[in-house]
């Protein structure tokens, strides 16, 4: 299956918003699992697309940007992954470790491209400034917008276009002069998600809250072995009793994270309402009590 050139137009158009939509629109599809499911919407296939997004985004799921820092481009590397994985039929997490990641390192060069381009449509902005020329100071900022979205668009148009014969030659060596290696980098794209989640343990404060973090491990495992079993027992019944179709499904994880939710937004409260209560106690001390200037 080959990449249609409406399926390569599109993905473009989307790779050019996604970092319009994370500098100024913020309606949150800038992140890997939506760049997976539009690109997964895209080439007709949802699951390989999710399962790429979500990777990515437990990649990265640890990694942040302060001030002017520039940081991989996750959601380009899963656009192209993903298209990739499922025009020329590669395995998601082989796709994940030759494609991803390594697209998303190299797109952080077309940022830095991005920003300078930015920066100068910004100095033209000051220009206008002083001018009082409001139309001009319009058109730059548009233009400064431009010069974001291309730098996303345009290599995912490129290597779309182009790429597919050299994607499609490097998985036929990778499965089967190199299968060693091929294997390698699957084992690899599925461990990814976990270096993710231990890059976000090393920056969030666990020894202060690690009860919660214990819970919440001892929930999900008890909670994901019980339904397990009760899940076994209903294919079990199925396949012995003839008249018995119903079937037992696990509990989503939509449920689980309901239950972090709740923990986490008790914990919120309690720690933004305890400045508060300091201060109020701080007042009421206050009261009454008379300055050195005032005598």
């Amino acid at each position: 299956m080959a990449v249609a050139w409406w399926q390569i137009l599109l993905l473009t158009l989307y790779a050019g918003y996604q970092i319009l939509d994370e500098l100024q629109v913020y309606t949150g599809l800038a992140q890997p699992v939506f760049a997976g499911l539009v690109a997964g919407l895209i080439m007709g296939d949802i699951t390989t697309g999710l399962i790429i997004g979500g990777s990515m985004q437990l990649t990265v799921l640890g990694v942040g940007t302060f001030g002017g820092s520039s940081r991989i481009d996750a959601n380009s590397g899963t656009v192209l992954a993903t298209a990739f994985s499922v025009g020329i039929g590669m395995e998601p997490e082989q796709a994940i470790a030759a494609i991803a990641v390594p697209v998303a390192s190299l797109m952080i060069q077309m940022d830095i491209l991005g920003r300078f381009a930015n920066t100068f449509f910004a100095h033209r902005i000051d220009a206008k400034i002083e001018d009082m020329d409001y139309k001009g100071i319009e058109r730059n900022y548009l233009m400064g917008a431009l010069s974001w979205s291309l730098s996303r668009a345009v290599p995912v148009f490129l290597a779309l276009s182009f790429g597919g014969n050299f994607v499609n030659s490097i998985v036929n060596v990778l499965n089967n002069q190199l299968q060693w290696l091929g294997d390698g980098l699957s084992v690899a794209g599925a461990v990814l998600p976990a270096v993710g989640f231990a890059i976000l343990l090393r920056y969030l404060p666990v020894k202060k809250h690690m009860p919660y973090l214990i819970l919440g491990f001892v929930i999900t495992a008890l909670l994901t072995t019980v339904f397990t079993n009760i899940r076994t027992l209903g294919d079990t019944m199925t396949g012995v009793a003839e008249g018995f179709t119903n079937t037992f499904t696990s509990m989503p994880m939509l449920a689980i994270a309901m239950i972090g939710f709740a923990l986490a937004f008790k914990e919120y409260k309690r720690t933004s309402e305890a400045p508060k209560a300091a201060v109020h106690s701080a007042s009421e001390l206050g009261e009454g009590e008379i300055d050195d200037d005032e005598i």
